[in-house]
């Protein structure tokens, strides 16, 4: 009877990995292509980006917050890096940086207003969001930017050994090392279970509120900038929708959004759960609006785990 409820408690902790091995035998399955190198290539290529904005978003969930601005700052980040290469010819590495720059400034504005000026987290980043927005479409005059070959899709080059990709590997692995080795990561995480205690205890709560967002915001660029890489363009339209995805990906890994609970790895699982329903479904030309329904479905069901999962934590 013991084995039998630790077997099913031991499902239940790992159900995120659980649903990404069934999605990979159940899509390999229904397409050949599924599995071939070019695919798989291209899905880890694609995710760059998206899991980098879902790294930030955790961070920010972690604290009982939300980030709407992180596709609005995405298109800004790709947009100003896109301009700054074709406009005022500067070189992609220093383009992405300032373009980061810009990043920064969107997640400190939204850190501010929600640290220290009382702001809910979805408010203030709804506000940072539109401006963001406006602020791509205004730089990119409406219009996409076409970047040069050898400016900043180098970052997507295999002569290169796809550099976009070797950073977002660097930044899954220092993520998952800052929220298991370091105290900036324990007290994010205490932040969202219990503020009150974290403030009793000294700690200056607002500093890290901030910090989350800035963190989410620079991300968010350097995701504009990926993907402006990988298809040689900036537009002001990019990443709508963003956000939402970001959330479900952090939801789907078990993150809760009261905060306090989460993993960097299963939320980026949970993002390549997200990437493969997509894939395989564009392989087997699925219309999009069917997409959007089935990606709900999905969320509903794995917030059905997570509730389901922390009955029986609280059982035992």
């Amino acid at each position: 009877m013991n084995k039998k409820f630790q077997l099913k408690d031991f499902l239940l902790q790992n159900n995120t990995y659980f649903i990404f091995l069934i999605l990979l035998i159940v899509c390999s399955m229904l397409s050949d292509s599924f599995l071939s190198v070019m695919n798989i290539k291209n899905i880890a290529l694609q995710q760059s980006g998206p899991v980098c904005i879902v790294l930030g978003m955790l961070f920010v969930i972690f604290t009982g917050g939300i980030d709407l601005s992180v596709g609005s700052l995405m298109a800004l980040g790709g947009a100003v890096a896109s301009w700054l290469i074709v406009n005022k010819d500067f070189h992609f590495v220093l383009a992405v940086l300032i373009a980061l720059a810009v990043g920064f400034l969107g997640g400190l504005i939204t850190g501010v207003l929600v640290a220290y000026c009382k702001f809910q987290g979805f408010v203030a980043s709804l506000a940072v969001m539109t401006m963001a927005r406006g602020m791509a479409l205004v730089v990119t005059n409406g219009s996409p930017i076409r970047v040069d070959d050898k400016t900043l899709n180098n970052l997507a080059s295999p002569q290169y050994g796809y550099p976009m990709l070797v950073i977002a590997i660097f930044l899954i692995v220092l993520f998952v090392f800052i929220q298991k080795y370091t105290s900036y990561g324990r007290i994010v995480v205490a932040i969202g279970s219990n503020r009150q205690a974290v403030e009793l205890a000294g700690i200056r709560v607002k500093k890290y509120l901030a910090s989350v967002y800035v963190i989410s915001g620079v991300l968010s660029a350097m995701c504009g900038c990926f993907v402006a890489a990988r298809t040689s363009t900036g537009t002001g339209t990019m990443g709508e929708g963003q956000e939402l995805d970001a959330i479900a990906a952090c939801v789907i890994g078990g993150a809760s959004l009261s905060g306090g609970k989460g993993d960097v790895v299963k939320a980026v699982i949970g993002a390549l759960i997200l990437a493969n329903i997509v894939n395989i479904m564009n392989l087997l030309t699925v219309p999009a609006y069917p997409q959007d329904i089935i990606k709900g479905g999905i969320i509903i069901a794995a917030v059905l785990l997570q509730i389901s999962t922390e009955k029986s934590q609280k059982a035992e």
